[in-house]
């Protein structure tokens, strides 16, 4: 009940106290996990430059709320988002009194940055992005979106494709400027798997001297075609075992099914125990548990990144990049344009059309240690070099464009 209040602006006595007491406060806004860790890392980065500011984080979904209390500073305050209603967000604002408002990648509330504006609080896009869909439903929407952008101080944008957008969109080309993805900030900062990842993978026989195909964030269909071109390459390949991450775990019971049906002998990763010796023989590992794809990435030699094969628009290839891995991705990358024409740029990455293809781009690489190691060396000099967003972005918010 707490949580479904705070949609309309109802405190607890508790965080209205802390409210009134926070000086210098941002607020800032991320809808979803991939968002929240953005908002995150930028708050840590505010902090560098000015340690005394204080951050309202406000989120939409549950997933991020759970991981913005895990994450978040004490000095700060983590809300639900409210509903973008006139009379709803003066109250907000008020009780707020924030000096600065900073919403992340596409989120333009126009109550919400109109009422702001007028409190004179300066008002950042961080991590902007544009995609075509929503590039397409805001020209129908156009003199409106040029009214909400004409509050914004400063719009930092993923990609030039992402700046012109927010241009012909109605904003002013001088407070547009192109930052890079933050993901590669998120991607680069520094990560260790947990201390038993290893010891549990050699406990189902994926060890060191095994090669890894990793299909990260698969979205129905995908698992499918993994298992048959797994099975194909296995003949020519014994060393080869298939991990299938699942973008959402709770489709963990039909992609077990497809499994089971294929016929190959699988494990559930929840049911690994650490052990120095190898348990059992496992040619297919189901990971159906939440927040260790990096992990598997770091263990992994070939990656697939899923929902860019039977699905549209793509998930993010940014963290296995950064861990020096050859990246196969399908030919749906729409919400990744500006970072797919980094990787694309820098022959980084490979991207295939359609499951023929994606099959020998993976006979290839697994046959080919040397064409391994150069693709994912290429691929982490993108990451390192692309890196720097959100460094950019506080001196953008405080000093302007």
């Amino acid at each position: 009940m707490p949580s479904f209040m705070q949609r309309f602006g109802v405190y607890s006595a508790a965080v209205a106290g802390k409210l009134k007491r926070m000086k210098e406060k941002i607020w800032i806004h991320a809808v979803s996990v991939g968002e929240i860790q953005v908002a995150l890392r930028f708050i840590e980065e505010f902090r560098a430059v000015r340690p005394e500011t204080s951050f309202v984080l406000t989120t939409t979904t549950s997933t991020a709320h759970v991981l913005g209390e895990k994450k978040i500073n004490q000095k700060d305050v983590l809300l639900y988002f409210p509903v973008d209603f006139p009379f709803i967000m003066r109250r907000v604002l008020r009780q707020i009194n924030p000096l600065g408002l900073v919403l992340v990648e596409s989120e333009l509330w126009p109550n919400l940055v109109r009422l702001m504006s007028a409190r004179n609080g300066r008002i950042m896009l961080l991590n902007g992005r544009i995609s075509s869909r929503s590039f397409r439903r805001y020209k129908l929407l156009r003199p409106l979106v040029r009214r909400v952008l004409a509050y914004f101080d400063v719009l930092c944008a993923q990609s030039g494709v992402d700046a012109e957008r927010l241009i012909e969109l109605g904003a002013e080309p001088g407070k547009v400027r192109v930052t890079n993805s933050a993901k590669y900030d998120i991607a680069s900062a520094p990560f260790q798997a947990r201390d038993d990842f290893e010891t549990r993978l050699k406990s189902v026989g994926f060890g060191a001297e095994k090669l890894l195909l990793v299909g990260g964030s698969t979205w129905p269909g995908e698992e499918f075609f993994l298992l048959e071109i797994y099975k194909r390459l296995r003949m020519t390949c014994p060393a080869l075992r298939l991990v299938l991450v699942p973008r959402h775990a709770e489709r963990r019971n039909t992609v077990k099914t497809d499994i089971v049906k294929s016929g190959l002998k699988f494990e559930l990763w929840s049911k690994c125990l650490p052990s120095e010796t190898e348990q059992q023989e496992t040619e297919v590992l189901l990971v159906d548990t939440t927040g260790e794809l990096r992990a598997f990435y770091s263990a992994a030699s070939v990656v697939f990144i899923g929902k860019s094969l039977t699905a549209r628009g793509g998930q993010n290839p940014i963290e296995a990049a950064m861990c020096a891995k050859p990246v196969v991705i399908g030919p749906h990358t729409e919400n990744f344009a500006g970072v797919m024409d980094d990787f694309l740029g820098a022959q980084a990455m490979m991207q295939v059309d359609d499951v023929e293809s994606l099959e020998n781009a993976l006979r290839m690489l697994l046959a080919d240690a040397n064409a391994r190691r150069l693709l994912g060396e290429r691929a982490q000099q993108v990451v390192i070099k692309k890196s720097g967003a959100l460094r950019a972005s506080v001196t953008f918010f405080l000093t302007g464009p």
